[in-house]
């Protein structure tokens, strides 16, 4: 049993390790725990052979729907768990379960439920989050054959783009971060950027995000020029994955969404400013950071308490420089 970290990013930052617990242990049956969202992005993924949804805001919610979940995982008979959570609550729910294997870093005050714990001190905050997940099964003995954050999609998801936008290149902006809005750049700065992409590259410019993004997207909708594909609200995880998947570009917030745009191989432009770029960059080769470095960076607030300069200083032309940058390598690819 695998529990899965809780935030889209991080769950794809926990594919690499994922893998490497499948291609040591071939013949396993792995069972990863996830929340809906994770349930949805691990979906008919080669890394696992199921998905249990663990949903603490409906049937599992409060300490008797987190007993009645581990009292499930019991009747399973699992006999290993690996927690890429770092939380106490994944340690509880693996000793409840009577999991006789618990893999983990001592994380959150639960040292006591590991029976093979990994340490975590500054060398671990440090690195990359995909190579940390990675160092949770390395202790072990589990070495993976090669990092990768691959992910996977149906034809049917592949089909069902193509119904909805038409035939040439494709920018994708994400211009929300569920973390908070400290992470977030600006939607008409968005917005600008988006203009000169399908002015000067002929790209169909393609919104995605939440439900708790909507009116961000309608504010970039409302201030761009070009035609704009606003589907911000409007998905699954799963058709948004294939949004990302279809595009020649993604510019982006530090998000869930960048990261699986890594895991799709899509060229990536990121705006960092409040999180640390060295530790939850994209996992990939190609993306162009974009920052400014303030004396306040990274705070890894969730709403600046100043005057969100990280952000705001930033501007339009910093992104396109970004873009324009590899342009030729776009243009040779999906584009």
């Amino acid at each position: 049993m695998i529990r899965s970290a809780n935030w889209l990013g991080d769950a794809v930052m926990t594919v690499p390790a994922m893998m490497a617990v499948r291609q040591t242990y071939p013949e396993a049956h792995i069972a990863v725990v996830a929340n809906p969202l994770v349930a949805q992005l691990l979906e008919n993924h080669p890394g696992c052979d199921e998905v249990i949804v663990y949903n603490k805001r409906a049937e599992h919610a409060g300490v008797l729907g987190m007993l009645r979940f581990a009292a499930d995982l019991r009747r399973r008979k699992f006999d290993c768990a690996i927690l890429f959570q770092y939380a106490i609550e994944a340690g509880i729910m693996a000793f409840l379960a009577g999991i006789p294997r618990r893999l983990g870093f001592t994380t959150d005050g639960r040292r006591i439920f590991l029976t093979h714990p990994v340490p975590f001190g500054e060398a671990e905050k440090a690195i990359h989050q995909t190579d940390a997940f990675l160092r949770i099964v390395n202790h072990y003995g589990i070495k993976a054959e090669e990092k990768r954050q691959t992910l996977s999609l149906l034809d049917s998801e592949r089909a069902w783009v193509k119904e909805q936008l038409p035939e040439g290149p494709v920018v994708t902006i994400n211009p929300g971060a569920a973390y908070g809005s400290a992470k977030r750049w600006y939607p008409e700065r968005f917005a600008a950027v988006g203009d000169f992409l399908a002015r000067e590259y002929g790209m169909h410019v393609v919104l995605i995000g939440g439900p708790g993004e909507v009116e961000i997207g309608k504010d970039i909708a409302a201030a761009i020029q070009a035609p704009v594909h606003n589907f911000v609200g409007k998905t699954s995880v799963r058709q948004m994955m294939a949004l990302i998947d279809v595009a020649s570009l993604m510019v982006t917030n530090d998000s869930g969404p960048m990261h699986i745009a890594a895991g799709f191989n899509v060229p990536i432009v990121a705006i960092f400013g409040s999180t640390n770029h060295t530790t939850t960059s994209p996992f990939s080769e190609s993306y162009r950071i974009v920052r400014h470095q303030v004396e306040c960076s990274p705070c890894m607030l969730r709403e600046c308490p100043i005057d969100h300069r990280c952000m705001d200083r930033v501007t339009v032309a910093d992104v396109v420089d970004a873009v324009q940058s590899f342009m030729p390598e776009l243009l040779q690819g999906k584009a």
